[in-house]
C-alpha cells in the first residue's frame, strides 16, 4: 500500500514501547524482515539509537517522529535537535503529538505556530510529510479536512472503533494515509473479561493487527513489542497477510465490546 507521496510501505510499523526490553539489533532485525515504518516519540531509547545508526538502510525506511512543539520558535529548536540526534538530513513524517484540544490546534496553525515553521522545513526537504496524532476523532477529522496536514495518527482497535465512523470516511475521500496505534488496546484485547462466555478462545496479537489492517482505510498498524519473542511473533504477519474470516472478525468485535465495557479506563 502507498503512504501518500512516500510510496509503497509495509503496513506493519514498529514503535518503541516505553517499558520495552528490545535493543538496537532488534530494530535492524525488524527492518531486515521487511518493516519500513519506524515511529519514534523522541526518548533516548533503542529505537532512536537504531535510527541514528541506520547507515545505508536509512533510505529504505520511513522515519516518523512525534513532535512536541506548538510554536514556530520551539519547532525550529526541536527539529534541529531531532535531525542531529537521529543523524539524518530529513524526517519522513512529523506529527504534532497528541493534539487534544481546539486551543492547541489554533496555537499550532495560527500566526507564529509550529505549522508555520514546519511548512517552511517541508519546502526545504527537511520534512516530507506532516500529520497530527490525536485521540479526539472529530478534531482530527476537522484538521484533515482543513488541508493543513498530510496524514493522521489515531487510535483504532476492536474495542475502539469510532474511527470507522468519524475518521475513515474523511481520510478515504481525501486519499489520506492513517496510522493506527494501540491496536491491542494496551494488551486488554488479549485478556479475559468478567463477561466472557465459557470456553472463549482469546484473540492473538496477530488477530488484532489483522483486524486493523483488514480495514483498507488503516494504512499502517503500529506494533510496540516488549521483547524479541513478541517482536518475532508479530513479524509473522509479514509472512501471511490474510484477513480474518467473517466468524473471526465478528468474534473479535464482540470481545472488543466486552473489553471496552469491563477492562477499565483506557490508559
Amino acid at each position: 500500500m502507498a503512504f501518500g507521496p512516500l510510496g509503497k510501505i509495509c503496513r506493519l510499523g514498529l514503535a518503541a514501547h516505553m517499558r520495552g526490553k528490545l535493543h538496537e539489533d532488534d530494530v535492524h532485525h525488524a527492518i531486515d524482515r521487511g518493516v519500513t515504518f519506524l515511529n519514534w516519540f523522541g526518548a533516548d531509547d533503542y529505537l532512536g539509537r537504531a535510527i541514528a545508526n541506520l547507515g545505508s538502510k536509512r533510505r529504505d525506511v520511513f522515519v516518523c517522529v512525534q513532535f512536541e512543539a506548538r510554536t514556530a520558535a520551539d519547532a525550529e529548536r526541536e527539529l534541529d535537535q531531532l535531525l542531529r540526534g537521529l543523524r539524518t538530513d530529513y524526517l519522513d513524517v512529523v506529527t504534532f503529538y497528541y493534539v487534544e484540544a481546539e486551543a492547541e490546534r489554533q496555537q499550532i496553525t495560527g500566526p507564529g505556530g509550529a505549522l508555520e515553521f514546519c511548512r517552511r522545513a517541508q519546502e526545504q526537504g527537511k520534512i516530507r510529510m506532516l500529520g497530527v496524532t490525536s485521540h479526539q476523532r472529530p478534531l482530527a477529522a476537522e484538521i484533515a479536512r482543513s488541508g493543513l496536514v498530510d496524514m493522521l495518527m489515531i487510535r483504532y482497535n476492536a474495542a475502539h472503533r469510532g474511527a470507522e465512523r468519524e475518521i475513515f470516511p474523511t481520510t478515504t475521500a481525501l486519499n489520506m494515509p492513517v496510522v493506527a496505534y494501540t491496536c491491542l488496546r494496551w494488551g486488554a484485547l488479549l485478556e479475559l473479561t468478567i463477561a466472557d462466555p465459557p470456553g472463549l478462545v482469546l484473540p492473538t496479537a496477530l488477530d488484532c493487527y489483522r483486524f486493523v489492517l483488514q480495514n483498507p482505510a488503516a494504512t499502517v498498524a503500529l506494533t510496540a513489542p516488549c521483547t524479541r519473542a513478541e517482536l518475532d511473533e508479530n513479524l509473522r504477519l509479514l509472512d501471511d497477510w490474510r484477513g480474518l474470516s467473517e466468524e473471526e472478525y465478528q468474534r473479535l468485535i464482540e470481545h472488543g465490546r466486552r473489553v471496552r465495557q469491563h477492562a477499565g479506563a483506557f490508559p
